[in-house]
């Protein structure tokens, strides 16, 4: 799990406990609007809170596999539900982080 040097717990816990929800209710196969939402936010506490400057590339490239291989693996496996489900939810969690960590390191880019 990625920590920051004196990190927040807020965003270790936000990590942690989203994985684990994307995985529990993608499983179950209950992906309802307020758990969108629940994954949707803890998406950007991650990206905000729990990435720390030497974590960016690793995590953006990381994020970005993720990203591209859920959404084309929803595809290929929209036949088992439960992989379906499975791969929205983590969707659902990453696409928010991945975005937040990419905009705040361009920033971090601009004022160098």
């Amino acid at each position: 799990m990625p920590k920051k040097k004196g990190g927040s717990m807020l965003g270790s816990w936000s990590f942690l406990i989203g994985v684990i929800l994307a995985l529990i209710f993608g499983l179950i196969g209950n992906l309802s609007p307020g758990v969108t939402y629940v994954l949707v936010v803890l998406g950007i506490v991650i990206g905000l809170l729990n990435i720390a400057e030497e974590e960016v590339t690793p995590f953006l490239m990381a994020g970005t596999v993720l990203v591209i291989v859920s959404t084309l693996g929803q595809g290929v496996v929209q036949l088992v539900p439960i992989f379906f489900v499975t791969l929205q939810a983590l969707t659902m969690l990453f696409v928010p982080a991945t975005i937040i960590v990419a905009l705040k390191h361009v920033f971090s880019l601009a004022r160098h």
